[in-house]
């Protein structure tokens, strides 16, 4: 019944992602966990398969209107595959548990659903295209913006190695107001990166963790078979007021994964406050 659940989940997962153009592949993690009873780990790996795939998929139509800048992929992208190989290497350490891995992807999933609520909540535009026009952010005061472009860059891999999120928020404002290039094609070259990306961080896992390939492409296809729907959907429904639903879901998702692992956090307090042996026996 898990399993049934788990599969039909993933099918709502693709069509948020083909009314959204983004996000719900967030939600590939928790419902590999969760509901399908996968180890974090092994669900991270399988997760950047997902997310790979189906952004990889969406780049296609960008590539076809001509918005994808392959040298800001090449800049920004060869520093964010750096660092989600490394993020993945930095996963198997032993002191980093799958609890603290869960922790900070529901504090990913919680900064993602913000900006998702608050984006509904600014726009005013009447159709897709006045809304890539609006959309805004804060210019930085920097000298030197490819530096910080490839800096960011390793930090939003290092951050997808480690949790298996694409990290959209991030690369595509990054690519706008450091890479200088057009929204319309900031949004098509991240898709692009984050396809490299998982490309990077599931090398850093394979040897490591055992992957349910099977799961995986079953998972994979059926939320292809969603984004398909969900595409042919975005012609009834408001995106703006979909959106902003879909940023507070997001948001419920993250408070109930960070509540599921917030014994962790204890666990780290208490073993902070256990004095250690050698100083037992000195005081003895």
């Amino acid at each position: 019944m898990l399993l049934v659940i788990g599969y039909l989940l993933a099918v709502c997962i693709g069509i948020s992602l083909g009314l959204l153009g983004g996000g719900g592949s967030v939600l590939a993690l928790p419902v590999l966990v969760y509901v399908m009873k996968v180890d974090p780990k092994a669900a991270i790996a399988m997760t950047l398969v997902i997310v790979g795939t189906v952004s990889l998929l969406g780049s296609i139509p960008h590539a076809r209107r001509g918005n994808l800048n392959l040298r800001i992929v090449g800049i920004f992208g060869s520093a964010t595959m750096v660092g989600a190989y490394l993020g993945a290497k930095i996963a198997m350490l032993p002191f980093i548990s799958s609890a603290f891995q869960m922790l900070l992807f529901g504090c990913s999933m919680l900064l993602a659903a913000g900006l998702m609520i608050y984006r509904a909540a600014i726009a005013k535009p009447t159709n897709d295209e006045d809304e890539l026009e609006q959309i805004q952010y804060v210019k930085p005061a920097c000298k030197y913006c490819w530096l910080w472009l490839m800096t960011e860059g390793i930090g939003v891999g290092i951050l997808t190695g480690l949790v298996g999120v694409g990290g959209g928020f991030a690369i595509i404002p990054a690519l706008v107001l450091l890479g200088k290039i057009p929204m319309k094609q900031a949004i098509g070259s991240s898709l692009l990166i984050i396809a490299c990306n998982s490309v990077a961080g599931l090398m850093g896992y394979l040897g490591q963790v055992v992957i349910d390939w099977h799961l995986t492409v079953s998972f994979t296809f059926l939320a292809g078979c969603g984004t398909v729907i969900g595409a042919y959907l975005t012609q009834k429904i408001s995106a703006q007021q979909l959106q902003k639903g879909f940023g507070y879901f997001l948001l419920a998702i993250a408070l109930f994964v960070l509540a599921q692992n917030r014994g962790s956090l204890k666990s780290i307090d208490n073993s902070a406050l256990r004095p250690k042996p050698n100083a037992v026996a000195l005081k003895g």
